[in-house]
Protein backbone atom coordinates (compact mmCIF):
# COMPACT_ATOMS: atom_id res chain seq x y z
CA UNK A 1 0.00 0.00 0.00
CA UNK A 2 1.38 3.09 -0.83
CA UNK A 3 2.13 5.97 2.01
CA UNK A 4 0.07 9.17 1.44
CA UNK A 5 1.62 12.51 2.82
CA UNK A 6 -0.56 15.27 3.92
CA UNK A 7 0.85 17.62 1.76
CA UNK A 8 1.64 15.19 -0.86
CA UNK A 9 0.36 16.78 -4.01
CA UNK A 10 1.74 20.20 -3.32
CA UNK A 11 5.85 18.72 -1.77
CA UNK A 12 5.53 16.44 -5.32
CA UNK A 13 4.68 20.05 -6.90
CA UNK A 14 7.91 21.28 -4.86
CA UNK A 15 10.42 18.46 -6.30
CA UNK A 16 8.69 19.02 -9.88
CA UNK A 17 9.32 22.95 -9.82
CA UNK A 18 13.21 22.64 -8.47
CA UNK A 19 14.05 19.96 -10.96
CA UNK A 20 12.87 22.35 -13.83
CA UNK A 21 14.68 25.26 -12.40
CA UNK A 22 12.37 26.81 -10.33
CA UNK A 23 12.34 28.72 -6.38
CA UNK A 24 10.68 27.28 -3.53
CA UNK A 25 10.96 28.33 -0.03
CA UNK A 26 10.21 26.90 3.51
CA UNK A 27 8.47 28.95 5.76
CA UNK A 28 6.48 28.13 9.03
CA UNK A 29 3.78 30.14 10.79
CA UNK A 30 4.86 29.99 14.59
CA UNK A 31 3.25 26.63 14.94
CA UNK A 32 5.75 25.49 18.14
CA UNK A 33 8.60 28.16 18.24
CA UNK A 34 11.45 26.36 15.83
CA UNK A 35 9.67 23.33 15.21
CA UNK A 36 7.01 24.35 12.84
CA UNK A 37 9.91 25.25 10.45
CA UNK A 38 11.25 21.35 10.57
CA UNK A 39 8.05 20.56 10.33
CA UNK A 40 7.39 22.23 6.92
CA UNK A 41 10.72 21.33 5.82
CA UNK A 42 9.59 17.38 6.11
CA UNK A 43 6.43 17.93 4.71
CA UNK A 44 8.35 19.34 1.42
CA UNK A 45 10.78 16.99 1.15
CA UNK A 46 7.86 14.16 1.36
CA UNK A 47 7.64 14.37 -2.19
CA UNK A 48 10.65 13.16 -3.10
CA UNK A 49 12.79 15.64 -3.86
CA UNK A 50 16.33 14.83 -2.48
CA UNK A 51 18.12 15.68 1.25
CA UNK A 52 20.37 18.00 -0.42
CA UNK A 53 17.93 19.57 -2.87
CA UNK A 54 15.44 20.75 -0.20
CA UNK A 55 18.22 21.84 2.39
CA UNK A 56 19.47 24.20 -0.97
CA UNK A 57 15.18 25.07 -0.89
CA UNK A 58 15.87 25.84 2.62
CA UNK A 59 18.55 28.02 2.79
CA UNK A 60 19.77 29.78 -0.42
CA UNK A 61 16.79 29.48 -2.48
CA UNK A 62 14.82 31.24 0.62
CA UNK A 63 17.24 33.92 0.92
CA UNK A 64 16.92 34.84 -2.84
CA UNK A 65 13.35 34.32 -2.78
CA UNK A 66 13.62 37.28 -0.01
CA UNK A 67 16.19 39.57 -1.48
CA UNK A 68 18.92 38.44 0.76
CA UNK A 69 21.03 36.06 -1.19
CA UNK A 70 24.13 38.62 -0.46
CA UNK A 71 24.06 38.46 3.16
CA UNK A 72 22.46 34.86 3.96
CA UNK A 73 21.90 31.59 2.53
CA UNK A 74 25.58 30.19 2.02
CA UNK A 75 28.27 29.94 4.01
CA UNK A 76 30.82 32.76 2.81
CA UNK A 77 32.81 35.42 3.79
CA UNK A 78 31.49 38.34 4.68
CA UNK A 79 27.89 36.86 5.33
CA UNK A 80 25.87 36.85 8.46
CA UNK A 81 26.62 33.33 9.91
CA UNK A 82 23.84 31.81 12.14
CA UNK A 83 24.26 28.45 12.01
CA UNK A 84 22.44 25.35 13.55
CA UNK A 85 25.32 22.74 14.60
CA UNK A 86 23.46 19.44 14.54
CA UNK A 87 24.56 16.05 15.75
CA UNK A 88 23.17 14.09 12.72
CA UNK A 89 23.75 14.47 9.45
CA UNK A 90 20.27 15.77 7.45
CA UNK A 91 22.00 14.49 4.19
CA UNK A 92 21.05 10.82 5.66
CA UNK A 93 17.54 11.68 7.00
CA UNK A 94 15.87 15.32 6.62
CA UNK A 95 14.50 14.59 10.39
CA UNK A 96 17.41 14.81 11.38
CA UNK A 97 17.40 18.60 10.79
CA UNK A 98 16.06 18.64 14.35
CA UNK A 99 18.77 16.51 16.37
CA UNK A 100 20.39 20.19 17.12
CA UNK A 101 23.51 20.53 19.31
CA UNK A 102 24.48 24.25 19.22
CA UNK A 103 23.17 27.18 17.68
CA UNK A 104 25.12 30.09 16.36
CA UNK A 105 23.53 33.59 16.59
CA UNK A 106 25.49 36.64 15.86
CA UNK A 107 28.44 35.35 17.01
CA UNK A 108 27.52 33.55 20.27
CA UNK A 109 26.77 29.85 20.81
CA UNK A 110 24.35 28.47 22.88
CA UNK A 111 24.03 24.78 23.70
CA UNK A 112 20.48 24.01 21.95
CA UNK A 113 18.82 22.19 25.12
CA UNK A 114 19.50 25.21 27.54
CA UNK A 115 20.17 27.68 25.39
CA UNK A 116 23.38 28.37 27.71
CA UNK A 117 25.72 30.26 26.23
CA UNK A 118 28.84 28.46 25.51
CA UNK A 119 30.90 30.60 23.71
CA UNK A 120 32.60 33.10 23.69
CA UNK A 121 31.48 33.07 27.50
CA UNK A 122 30.15 30.73 29.46
CA UNK A 123 26.75 31.56 31.02
CA UNK A 124 23.70 29.90 31.91
CA UNK A 125 20.29 31.44 30.44
CA UNK A 126 18.77 33.18 32.88
CA UNK A 127 14.88 32.25 34.15
CA UNK A 128 12.93 34.77 32.43
CA UNK A 129 9.76 36.36 33.96
CA UNK A 130 7.61 33.98 32.19
CA UNK A 131 8.80 30.97 33.20
CA UNK A 132 7.72 31.06 37.00
CA UNK A 133 5.63 28.38 37.47
CA UNK A 134 3.06 30.46 40.35
CA UNK A 135 1.40 33.95 40.15
CA UNK A 136 3.64 36.77 41.64
CA UNK A 137 1.85 39.82 42.95
CA UNK A 138 -1.40 39.26 41.55
CA UNK A 139 -4.23 40.87 43.47
CA UNK A 140 -6.66 38.43 45.18
CA UNK A 141 -4.05 35.67 44.88
CA UNK A 142 -2.25 34.35 48.11
CA UNK A 143 0.51 32.32 48.31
Amino acid sequence: MKEEHVFEEQSVFVKDLFEAGGRAGVGSHGQLQGLGYHWELWAMQSGGISEHDILKVATIQGAEAIGLDTDLGTIEEGKLADLLILNSNPLDDIRNSKDLEFILKNGYMYEAETLDEVFPNQKELPTFWWQNNEPQNVPGVEK
